[in-house]
């Protein structure tokens, strides 16, 4: 009995290291939008630049996504994870640096190469913490119970950047280095983190350093309910980020905000789409908490078809404000501001976007048996939308931000068919 609490006690320690590292592929994921506002400044206005570091940090995922499998199926936990975070502060001190440029060309350049790096990081990062964590828990239950740990430390990061870099960038920031101590931070975290992981002993998968069977992906596409699956996590993720990334923009650029506050809209901005991080945070506790009883079909059908409903009624929505929960940075203490009535409908929407991803996932895997790996790396390689779908959002804003998000509603639908319908579809004969 000694023994087994002491061999749990030795994984007390990577354990928090992990979640600090779930904390921080949303954190460096996250800062990238209230960034936008500094890049849209630094390129004439143009309301597509302001998505671009979100676009060079998910299309990572599209480059790294299988060889981040197959370095973990060669190399192991450990020399991933090192690898994961040594190019993660590589990502980050590149994007430090950017901020030392005077010509803004120039400097947006190496400000989306350092984010692309990052991107890099993060869909490494992504392919270890879940399996580690998972591993260091003493029974599959307790794994299980880790991850979602993690994923909570996941919603928080995200729920802090954009207050963080909102309430740092103000409302006249004009430079990258105005976010310099976030940057500090993120690289500060990359080195402590390599150095407990380099100086840890962690547990690796017996599966892992092994030669295994030479399962071709094909075989996995011979699954519609896979194929309409992985179209349907690539829609997701443009969808979650989409939200956030936009709705910041809208409060942002809202006369609304500017005339019926004396924070600065980035300020509220970033408050505001922060609560929409800490709401995917409940949504996944509450949903954690439903899984065993309701199916993951019903989870997506009921949660896709409620936020369409809600994106539905932001867009149309008469522009008026209404009350709500505002941070100064400044202070540091919460207060009321007045924002339009039509953020508050897309920022509810993080709700029903926290578990879709979970849900999806479980029906497109399905039945894969042994394709169930290979299938996994592939849903990594399609969080690619998460840039691809904002930067078109984009487009769509040059016109009006609002009318945006009929974007975000087309790809929401489509979920909604595949949890009602094409989830369903079995493997051809």
């Amino acid at each position: 009995m000694k023994q087994e609490q002491a061999a749990k006690k030795s994984y007390a320690l990577p354990i928090a290291i992990m979640f600090s590292l779930f904390f921080m592929i949303a954190f460096v994921t996250g800062y990238q939008n209230p960034l936008g506002k500094v890049i849209e400044g630094m390129s004439d206005g143009n309301p597509v630049m302001s998505q671009l570091g979100t676009f060079a940090n998910f299309i990572a995922y599209a480059f790294m996504g299988l060889p981040a499998g197959i370095l973990l199926q060669k190399k192991g936990y450990r020399f991933t994870a090192l690898a994961a975070v040594t190019v993660g502060f590589i990502g980050v001190a590149v994007t430090y640096f950017s901020g030392f440029i005077a010509e803004n060309a120039t400097a947006v350049a190496i400000y989306l190469l350092g984010a692309f790096i990052a991107g890099f990081s993060m869909c490494m990062l992504n392919t270890v913490v879940n399996p580690m964590l998972n591993s260091l828990g003493s029974t599959p239950n307790q794994g299980n119970q880790l991850v979602q740990y993690g994923g909570s430390c996941n919603s928080l990061g995200a729920t802090l950047a954009p207050v963080i870099v909102g309430g740092l960038i103000g409302g006249e920031a004009s430079s990258i280095s105005s976010a310099n101590p976030v940057f500090f931070l993120a690289m500060g975290i990359f080195a402590v983190a390599f150095l407990v992981l380099y100086l840890s002993k962690l547990p690796e998968s017996p599966d892992l350093g092994k030669e295994q069977e030479n399962v071709k992906i094909s075989g996995a596409f011979s699954y519609p309910n896979f194929v309409f699956g992985v179209l349907a996590i690539f829609c997701y993720v443009g969808v979650e980020v989409g939200i956030a990334n936009w709705s910041f923009q809208y409060l942002d650029k809202s006369t609304l905000v500017a005339e019926h506050n004396q924070l600065s809209p980035a300020a509220i901005a970033g408050t505001v789409v922060g609560l929409y991080w800490f709401l995917m945070l409940i949504g996944r506790l509450v949903g954690g908490l439903a899984g065993s009883k309701v199916s993951s079909r019903t989870m997506l059908a009921v949660t896709t078809a409620v936020a369409v409903c809600l994106m539905i009624a932001g867009i149309t929505a008469e522009e008026t404000v209404v009350p709500f929960i505002g941070f100064d940075s400044a202070s540091l203490s919460f207060g009321v501001v007045q924002i339009p009535l039509n953020a508050v409908y897309f920022i509810l929407c993080g709700l029903c976007t926290s578990v879709m991803w979970g849900a999806i996932f479980n029906l497109a895997v399905t039945g894969l048996g042994k394709y169930t790996a290979v299938a996994s790396g592939l849903f990594m390689v399609m969080v690619c939308g998460g840039g691809v779908f904002p930067t078109l959002q984009g487009l769509l804003a040059d016109t009006s931000v609002i009318a945006s998000f009929w974007l975000p509603v087309a790809l929401t639908a489509y979920m909604f068919v595949y949890a009602v319908f094409l989830s369903r579809i079995q493997k051809k004969a």
